[in-house]
């Protein structure tokens, strides 16, 4: 899906070149890496280095604001600086999905339908205000700014959508990857036929999110689910398929570097521009796009009606083994239960004193570096983990973390902190 570039144009200040890649191959590989990357690094950084959902969100958008600075402060493109942004942007979009989904509840047909509504504002005013939507022309810091703040919408949308559709299918991420991949296959076909540019560019560009994140999935998922529903992949682990991707990326980006192959302004002047666009294939290619929406809602709807294995349901996490307060940790490493009791107590004192926000966090963050440790700590002491894991279920349902009801009252979260404690004293 390649355009030409169109006139750049100086009525927002200062005139720089395009800012943004020709869309060549290169440029739809480096962005599936990317989002690849996205999926897998930030579940590293989250849940094997026991930062948090939250905190994650806090330190990514912190550099995304740094790197946007600089890309931001460039006159012309520049394969690096532009492609750490949409790195970070992928992590970024995707841990703000996933706040709204793991940590407020917030179901994920109403996420995909409020970054569709977002989405849609987001393009209303880039083209009242700039009369296009096309990234040939992105020769200003206004289009420049809403180019970045529509991939960001993308990525959360893509996220959204991508997810709720594994929870509506129940599909691996393995064959999860053929609906987004066929789809682009789709658009690809229609953008050649005749579809206006523009339109196909964006949703081939919101489809390779769900696209990366399944292929994640798939690398990084154990082979065999540890319980009904868990997806299953090669189990390379977040952290190999992150350093495999961000390899891959960087070495692309060398090259890019050295090629300028796809610097807009050494594009065209190597290639022919393409015919003028057809209005009446574009009216065709429109139905068609609405043809192809309609049959992957049919799909959806079909496969949620099969049967397949969802999540595990609700079970009584209550341990068969009762040991004495202090017995199930004592393998432990003391640092470890140090830890995860400094977190507990963090949650108890913030629920008593009317402070839920700070109460839910510090058990979220609880829940991630147990999560975190339970590879190095349960082949110690299997029993004291099971017994330890059971509780730590209790504190997390009085949460709504990880549990469908809502959040208990503060009494009974500090209840159930109190007999955690007791256990890891």
């Amino acid at each position: 899906m390649t355009t030409t570039s169109e006139a750049r144009t100086r009525r927002s200040g200062r005139l720089m070149l395009n800012k943004v890649p020709e869309v060549t191959i290169w440029f739809w590989v480096i962005k599936i890496l990317c989002t690849t990357v996205g999926e897998s690094f930030a579940d590293w950084i989250n849940m094997k280095l026991g930062v948090g959902l939250v905190n994650t969100a806090w330190i990514f958008t912190a550099v995304f604001v740094v790197v946007l600075g600089v890309q931001l402060r460039l006159k012309r493109y520049v394969p690096f600086p532009y492609w750490l942004t949409v790195v970070v942007v992928s992590v970024t979009g995707t841990l703000y999905t996933d706040i709204l989904t793991d940590q407020l509840n917030v179901p994920l047909w109403i996420s995909s339908a409020v970054f569709s509504v977002l989405l849609a504002v987001v393009f209303g005013v880039w083209w009242l205000r700039e009369r296009t939507l096309s990234i040939h022309s992105v020769t200003t810091l206004s289009r420049e700014s809403f180019y970045w703040l529509t991939v960001l919408v993308t990525f959360a949308l893509g996220t959204a959508t991508g997810d709720w559709t594994l929870e509506l299918t129940g599909w691996s991420p393995g064959v999860s990857v053929l609906l987004p991949l066929g789809l682009i296959v789709s658009i690809t076909l229609l953008r050649k036929f005749g579809a206006n540019p523009v339109l196909s560019f964006w949703l081939a560009y919101i489809l390779t999110r769900p696209l990366g994140a399944n292929i994640g999935d798939w690398l990084a998922s154990p082979k065999v689910a540890q319980n009904p529903g868990d997806p299953t992949g090669l189990a390379l682990g977040t952290f190999t398929t992150s350093l495999i991707f961000l390899g891959l990326i960087l070495a692309t980006v060398i090259y890019l570097t050295v090629m300028r192959s796809d610097v807009t302004e050494t594009y065209e002047a190597t290639h022919t521009p393409q015919i003028t666009a057809n209005p009446h294939r574009e009216r065709i290619a429109l139905a068609g796009f609405g043809l192809l929406a309609v049959a992957t809602g049919v799909l959806l709807f079909w496969a949620h009606s099969q049967p397949h294995v969802g999540p595990a349901p609700e079970t009584d996490a209550t341990s068969t083994v009762q040991l004495a307060p202090g017995q199930a940790v004592k393998n432990f490493p003391s640092t470890k239960v140090d830890a995860l009791r400094t977190l507990a107590s963090t949650s108890r004192r913030d629920a008593q004193s009317g402070n839920p926000t700070g109460a839910h966090a510090a058990a979220q963050s609880l829940r991630d570096l147990w999560d975190a440790d339970q590879a190095s700590l349960q082949p110690l002491d299997n029993t004291g983990w099971t017994f330890i894991d059971a509780q730590m279920d209790h504190v997390l349902k009085t949460f709504g973390i990880d549990h469908p009801n809502p959040p208990m009252s503060p009494a009974q979260q500090e209840a159930e902190l109190n007999t955690l404690l007791a256990d890891l004293r």
